[in-house]
């Protein structure tokens, strides 16, 4: 029978998530505008070294069991395994409750083996019981991504970086004004830490809508696996196994992936602490500087990052029951979609740096510097986005090693790089030489994961409208809307109005290049978030015509019906036969079914 069942839209769920992910970026920048403001360049130096170690040992922990948990699920769910599925589930929370409260009281008590700066133990503490419960949720929302929807998931971040932002805000200032008194350190000190309250705060807040939506959704999952009785269900044995060979993988690579920034940042601390005798201040705002360009350069990346969480389940879904065909065809949108976007916020971040900057840290004693910085490192937000598409693709494929190997490799040479640069060249380029080997670290990994992905699926990206084309568009898009931003402060020297037009000139050129040019299909246009906008506004405006082949197909549709009518109205029913009057009507019916446009089951 057919099913109306809905097609597999992994860009679409993507999109969804790319969404959330990069709302929750920018509010966490708005936000962070006013916590810098209360506790200044040192305290949110501090803030980032505790946030560093914090979220290594989260990524140890917990950070990669929505992935993993999603995985395994998903490949249970290909094959209507609902009993196991909901198993794994279970087996999953036992698992995070016991890591994740090791992980806690780990942090609490080592905080000062983790953070060289003495400043930064505070924070750092008040980060612990998080990953205890960042763990949890972690599950929920692997469980239902591996549903393929997004939804859930999304809101709960947004929800999450909201109440985040409020709360940081709130207990900084609080937690400021308690130690009012004491010198300037202190008071950065306790300002971090009040950030951080906001951090746990934040994923309470997640949690609590997670579970929530598990409740609402509670009956439909038992009928479920009241319904799985052909199935032979898994030991809880064999399952807390598969997840350990799964998770520890997921653990390794995306540990090792995310641990440059804090590997850098303890690099930094050692050398200039160690080797050149710097304050402890004086290394912290500057950690503060080179902070604010990386919070900038992530919000794009977050598309990649949500691009790679909706492809997992589908590419393993699609893997586990052999279809390579598909798994090739989703990698192949999966990468085109993420260097349209990519390419293009690269180049509009290095040429507006300084505006973008002065709108989000108007700090003007470090204005120039990390506005200079995010110019710099701008390239990376490419690197980063195809890296973490390929790491997720390895991972979805079962080819674990390959991304934990690349991601060692590039860690160990990007770190060499630094520590030679720092200790062998001059100290006055210090922070650029940190952002060179983020760049480094960024491009070894994407050109290594790139290797990888050819090697085990035999699959090549089309070049061309994948690259080339973006990067050509990008950069005429980049001198337009410098061009544009320079006349248009010039006559009103007001800096957000004049950010503002030169994004939409820049943007819209870019969108009418990569149309023109045919970078992009309409086909393709559609499987975006809001694609049909997006196709609306094209032919409104005569960007994007309809094609020769599209105008045929519906003349032939509008000559054949009027046709098929004719030679079925004209013919009298008196004298014709009921077998010829039932074959007609059986022709017209047979004829209607095979023009529904039905999606079946895989």
């Amino acid at each position: 029978m057919p099913n109306n069942k809905k097609k597999d839209s992994f860009i679409l769920q993507a999109g969804i998530l790319a969404s959330a992910g990069i709302i929750v970026r920018i509010i966490g920048l708005l936000y962070n505008a006013p916590l810098v403001a209360i506790i200044g360049d040192e305290g949110n130096g501090y803030y980032n070294s505790a946030y560093y170690a914090y979220s290594i040992i989260l990524l140890i922990s917990s950070y990669s069991i929505p992935s993993a948990v999603s995985k395994v699920i998903a490949q249970r769910l290909a094959t209507k395994e609902y009993r196991n599925a909901h198993r794994i589930f279970c087996c999953a929370f036992i698992y995070v409750l016991v890591v994740g409260g090791i992980a806690s009281l780990f942090v609490f008590f080592g905080a000062g083996l983790m953070v060289k700066m003495e400043s930064a133990v505070l924070p750092l503490q008040v980060l612990a019981p998080t990953i205890f419960f960042s763990g949890i949720l972690g599950v929920l929302r692997g469980y239902f991504q591996a549903h393929r929807t997004m939804a859930q998931t999304s809101v709960s971040q947004i929800i999450e970086q909201l109440v985040n932002a409020g709360v940081s805000i709130g207990m900084a200032y609080v937690m400021v004004q308690a130690v009012k008194d004491q010198d300037a350190t202190t008071r950065a000190s306790y300002g971090a830490a009040g950030g951080t309250i906001g951090t746990g705060a934040g994923v309470l807040a997640g949690l609590l809508f997670m579970l929530g939506v598990y409740v609402l959704n509670r009956k439909m999952i038992r009928r479920r696996i009241e319904s799985d009785t052909s199935h032979p269900e898994e030991s809880y044995g064999a399952i807390f196994k598969m997840i350990l060979m799964v998770v520890t993988p997921f653990i390794l690579s995306t540990g090792i992936y995310n641990i440059n920034n804090f590997l850098d940042n303890r690099i930094y601390q050692q050398i200039m602490m160690g080797a050149r005798k710097l304050e402890e201040s004086a290394v912290a705002m500057d950690l503060s500087v080179v902070a604010k360009g990386t919070k900038i350069s992530n919000i794009p990346i977050a598309f990649a990052s949500a691009m790679s969480t909706a492809l997992i389940p589908g590419i393993s879904s699609d893997f586990v029951q052999k279809r390579l065909k598909g798994v090739r065809s989703k990698v192949a949108k999966a990468v085109k979609v993420t260097m349209l976007i990519s390419i293009p916020c690269a180049v509009g971040i290095g040429v507006l740096s300084r505006p973008i900057m002065l709108v989000i840290f108007p700090q003007a004693d470090s204005l120039e510097i990390s506005s200079t910085l995010l110019s710099c490192m701008a390239v990376s937000v490419i690197f980063y986005g195809l890296s973490t598409l390929t790491q997720a693709i390895l991972q979805s494929i079962g080819r674990m090693r390959a991304p934990i190997i690349n991601a060692a490799a590039a860690v160990v040479i990007h770190a060499a790089a630094m520590v030679a640069m720092m200790l062998f060249l001059d100290e006055t380029y210090s922070l650029y030489y940190y952002v060179a080997a983020t760049v480094l670290y960024s491009f070894l990994l994407c050109i290594l994961n790139q290797i990888s992905v050819h090697r085990y699926l035999k699959y090549n990206q089309e070049a061309v409208r994948t690259f080339l084309l973006p990067v050509l568009a990008s950069v005429i898009m980049g001198a337009a809307a410098f061009g544009t931003y320079q006349g248009i402060y010039a006559l009103c020297k007001m800096n957000m109005i004049a950010l503002a037009i030169a994004v939409c000139v820049g943007g819209a050129l870019y969108f009418i290049l990569v149309i023109h040019w045919k970078a992009v299909s309409e086909e393709e246009l559609r499987g975006m978030p809001k694609g049909y906008l997006l196709i609306a506004a094209a032919k409104k405006t005569g960007i994007l015509r309809e094609t020769e082949k599209a105008s045929k197909k519906k003349k032939s549709k509008k000559k054949s019906a009027p046709s098929r009518k004719m030679k079925t109205d004209k013919r009298p029913k008196v004298g014709r036969t009921s077998a010829e009057i039932g074959k007609s009507r059986i022709y017209r019916e047979l004829e209607a079914e095979e023009n529904e446009d039905y999606w079946l089951d895989d």
